[in-house]
């Protein structure tokens, strides 16, 4: 953990080198989803319930799979960007280091400008709660901290995924941008809207639904209360994930630079 802390004050001070940069990036980042939440916002001008929801239940999931995301993004970015680690050598240098793998590919690259996005879901989530006239009380409150941490360790576990499988093409699978990216955008409504196949799907295969659907019908109070511990499965996501890195290692003969 000491490692990190020190991977985390480097990337830090590095993009303190250029504020102006970082501040428009941060921008940037907040418009980008913004342009989103208009989205939202014109087709609930259109409809007042999709599927049952309302604009202010939609904007509450979208701001918990957002910030997620975000946090995902912000602290899992060296996965994304490990095909590059890969075709320069630079995993020769990590392998041979008396560190784990894991934890100096993720200090290659730490994402601040995040920040931008994170606050965009934050302002959502905010806006959601005003609107969706939820009574809060405490397990509520659990239940989103549990499904914002689930959620981070679900889109963690997919970036981990994105980079094994590098070790097996050496270059990265775009393909994988629809359980990411994908996820994200489709991740603004509730998971059942999409039918009962993909319920299942985002159930038992990819489970998206146990940090976003179950735990979102508690707090809309549709739900039952043990829904709340369902974000747990993010966490045991990890497990195949690092199943597959570690057979990924195992194959890892060293590619050049």
């Amino acid at each position: 953990m000491v490692l990190y802390i020190h991977y985390f004050k480097i990337q830090f001070k590095s993009a303190m080198q250029y504020k102006g940069s970082f501040v428009l990036t941060c921008i940037g980042q907040f418009l980008v989803s913004f342009n989103v939440f208009l989205g939202v916002y014109f087709m609930f001008r259109r409809f007042h319930t999709v599927n049952g929801y309302t604009y202010g239940d939609i904007l509450l999931c979208f701001g918990i799979t957002l910030m997620e995301f975000s946090l995902a993004e912000a602290f899992a970015r060296g996965f994304d960007s490990f095909s590059s680690i890969l075709s320069n050598g630079m995993f020769d240098r990590i392998m041979v280091r008396p560190r784990n793998e894991i934890l100096q590919v993720l200090g290659q690259k730490i994402e601040f400008t995040r920040i931008g996005r994170m606050l965009q879901a934050v302002v959502m989530f905010l806006y959601g709660v005003g609107k969706s006239g939820v009574e809060w009380d405490a397990p509520k409150v659990f239940a989103v901290i549990f499904m914002l941490l689930g959620g981070t360790a679900l889109f963690s576990g997919i970036f981990l995924i994105y980079a094994a499988l590098c070790f097996f093409t050496t270059e990265s699978l775009e393909f994988m941008n629809i359980l990411t990216h994908g996820a994200r955008e489709y991740g603004k409504y509730p998971v059942n809207i999409y039918g009962k196949k993909v319920l299942s799907l985002c159930t038992f295969m990819i489970p998206y639904a146990l940090v976003q659907y179950y735990p979102l019908l508690y707090l809309l109070d549709r739900g039952n209360l043990w829904y709340i511990f369902l974000p747990a499965g993010g966490f045991l996501f990890l497990v195949p994930c690092y199943g597959l890195w570690r057979l990924g290692i195992s194959r890892y003969k060293s590619i050049g630079s």
